[in-house]
C-alpha cells in the first residue's frame, strides 16, 4: 500500500532540509503513534521499521521515552522470579 501526503511547498521544504530523509522520518512518526496508541504491538513496529529486537527498543525509548509496561506486566515479572527463585 502506499500512501501519499499533500504538504504545502514551503513546509515540505523545511521538512526536507530539518530531517534529510522524510519519507523514514513519516514512516518512524506513524510507526511510533501507532505504538503509543495501541494500534501496533513492539513486534509489529520492528517490522515494519526493519529493525532488530534492540534496535525497536531504543527506537520506541528514544520516541517515546517510555515502554509499555504496566501493573499486569509487573505482577507477570514478580510471579516468574518467585518461581525461578523461591523463597
Amino acid at each position: 500500500m502506499r500512501v501519499e501526503i499533500d504538504l504545502p511547498e514551503d513546509i515540505l521544504r523545511e521538512l526536507e532540509r530539518a530531517w534529510q530523509n522524510l519519507p523514514r522520518r513519516a514512516l518512524e512518526a506513524i510507526a511510533a503513534e501507532a505504538y503509543r496508541s495501541g494500534a501496533l504491538s513492539r513486534g509489529q513496529v520492528g517490522t515494519l521499521l526493519g529493525l532488530s529486537f534492540f534496535e525497536t527498543e531504543a527506537f520506541l525509548k528514544e520516541h517515546l521515552g517510555f515502554l509499555k509496561y504496566d501493573e499486569a506486566d509487573l505482577n507477570d515479572d514478580r510471579a516468574e522470579i518467585d518461581r525461578i527463585l523461591p523463597r
